[in-house]
């Protein structure tokens, strides 16, 4: 007797889990914002998903022959729903949209890379396995829990009917009624019908857009200009394009943030003023955002808007002009120094560098800085050493700023230049720092750091042209793209400043039309251009008159 009340008890136990399973992974949306007047979990229970009713109603029609076997299948694509859901948080978190199933795969590597960096490689495959458990528990869970609930409305028939008449007339009834509890998610939800419909859409449209961008990127406007008519402007100018990692909109407009980042512009604004240089400041759109980096400089480069992985290969297969090509073609020296690289970098001879350092050749010597390998002051320490310093002719150098990179922790702090050396006097630095898993459990704080990297990346760059800079040095800064959510928040914009700075005012005075804001930093009223404009415009002003690029499809 007791084992049978134990038994029922355990039956019924069972049920409930699988219809509370079954309910939450219909209704509970992919993405992970707060509403601004109510809590989100409160929100997103408070819903009824027709996928039940209709799911319901199809199995109750079936004959006993094709129940099981239906509502298997049914399980597995709930499972398959909750993976997608899953997946999409994370990109919403990280990248701020939702997984392309057709172009997104390679950003799986990336991200384990990027944990190899951060965490170790152990922890990375730990988590690699832990995923793909999951996912596969997902499956067998929501497949059993289908299974067990559609037994329960076979064994009462006639209540299931009801009960889906009644649910059905309520969900119509709420569908008219458009109750909404916060932004696209209605109480009568359709939140996993929605998300399967807008995948599946997304298939034919990203094949339609590969074969529109592989036609773009072989019909440039530019190809038969000639590379000294495209940068003349410049002639005897070494330009220097110094990316900050992360540097985004948030960073200056959030009041937080802007406290840290804004008193060190104005110190550094003061210290361009007093070695003779001048700046002007606007905003571009990135392509990417909170993470992605090479895409925004594949697309600044290359003035295509470089979105994905596919994207960016079809691009650096073809002969599409870049800036530091056309530097390059025009007689400039041309450098890359990008230190977060570890292995080779084929895509060095599509951009049009000469040479390339990277980690393994920058002879540093001192510690890591979370997932940036040296400090951004040691790397335009080298630069001076091994490239500024021994220039021969004009120059045209692109320099990654990799401090200000997730996790913002540790960070730097700059020193006397001449004491930089090989990097170990940068190891006091990194001593007791606080661990990412802790510093990320605080939205501020990690807004905190995040802010304080930027004030460190940015003044590297601007303290070096002010200590080492003569009156030919054309400096473009620029941000890559946004911060993650965790610092920029949802929904923020993808919005990043771009600066050019120079010692010789007729530099700046070819961008007048521009109109930028003067200094390092944008004002509200500055324009905004999409990253994939600044290419075209850039040749535009800094390009001989007779200059013309013909129309070509973007």
């Amino acid at each position: 007797m007791l084992l049978r009340r134990i038994r029922t008890i355990s039956g019924a136990v069972l049920t409930v889990l699988a219809a509370v399973l079954v309910f939450v992974a219909l209704v509970v949306p992919d993405a992970v914002a707060k509403p601004k007047n109510g809590t989100f979990f409160e929100a997103a229970f408070l819903r009824l998903p027709i996928e039940a009713i209709i799911g319901a109603a199809v199995l109750l029609a079936l004959s006993p022959k094709w129940r099981k076997p239906v509502a298997a299948l049914f399980g597995a694509g709930l499972g398959f729903v909750v993976i997608l859901k899953v997946v999409n948080m994370g990109f919403r978190i990280v990248l701020g949209r939702r997984f392309n199933p057709v172009l997104d795969w390679p950003l799986f590597q990336d991200g384990f890379n990027a944990l190899t960096e951060t965490d170790g490689r152990g922890k990375a495959i730990a988590a690699a396995v832990g995923a793909g458990v999951l996912a596969l528990l997902a499956l067998v869970v929501c497949t059993l829990a289908v299974l067990r609930l559609t037994r329960l409305t076979m064994r009462y028939p006639g209540p299931a009917r009801r009960t889906l008449v009644g649910l059905s007339a309520v969900w119509i009834a709420l569908a008219i009624s458009g109750i909404t509890w916060f932004p696209n998610a209605p109480v009568a939800s359709d939140t996993a019908a929605d998300l399967l419909k807008s995948t599946v859409t997304q298939v034919p449209e990203a094949i339609r857009d590969q074969r529109q961008f592989a036609y773009a990127s072989e019909h440039d406007p530019y190809r038969n200009v000639a590379p000294q008519d495209l940068v003349s402007g410049l002639a005897g100018k070494d330009v220097v394009i110094g990316v900050v990692e992360s540097y985004g909109h948030s960073v200056l407009t959030d009041p937080g943030m802007n406290a840290i980042v804004s008193p060190a512009l104005t110190a550094d604004e003061q210290k361009l003023s007093a070695a003779g240089f001048s700046a002007k400041t606007g905003w571009l759109t990135s392509s990417t955002f909170g993470g992605g980096s090479w895409l925004a400089h594949a697309t600044f480069q290359s003035g295509l808007w470089i979105t994905s992985q596919p994207r960016y290969r079809q691009l650096t297969a073809s002969n599409r002009v870049t800036l530091t090509s056309a530097f390059h073609n025009a007689g400039w020296q041309t450098v890359g120094m990008e230190p977060g690289n570890t292995v080779a970098w084929p895509e060095a001879s599509f951009y049009g560098y000469d040479t390339v350092y990277d980690s393994r050749n920058l002879g540093y010597k001192g510690p890591r800085f979370g997932w940036s390998r040296m400090p951004d002051q040691y790397t335009l320490s080298a630069f001076q050493r091994e490239v500024y310093s021994k220039k021969q002719g004009p120059l045209m150098a692109e320099i990654t700023l990799t401090s200000s990179h997730e996790p913002w922790t540790p960070i730097p702090q700059m020193v006397d230049w001449d004491k930089v050396g090989d990097g170990s006097v940068f190891a006091p630095m990194v001593k007791g720092a606080e661990k990412r898993t802790t510093l990320w459990n605080s939205s501020e704080r990690t807004q905190t750091q995040y802010a304080k990297s930027i004030a460190y990346s940015v003044d590297s760059l601007v303290s070096w042209a002010q200590k080492y800079g003569d009156k030919n040095l054309v400096l473009i800064m620029f941000g890559d793209h946004q911060p993650m959510s965790i610092v920029s928040g949802n929904g923020a914009s993808h919005d990043i400043p771009v600066t050019i700075i120079a010692h010789d005012k007729s530099v700046l005075e070819r961008i007048t039309d521009w109109n930028w804001a003067d200094g390092l930093r944008p004002k509200a009223s500055t324009p905004v251009w999409r990253m994939d404009e600044f290419r075209d415009k850039f040749f535009a002003a800094y390009g001989a008159q007779n200059a013309v690029a013909l129309p070509a499809p973007r």
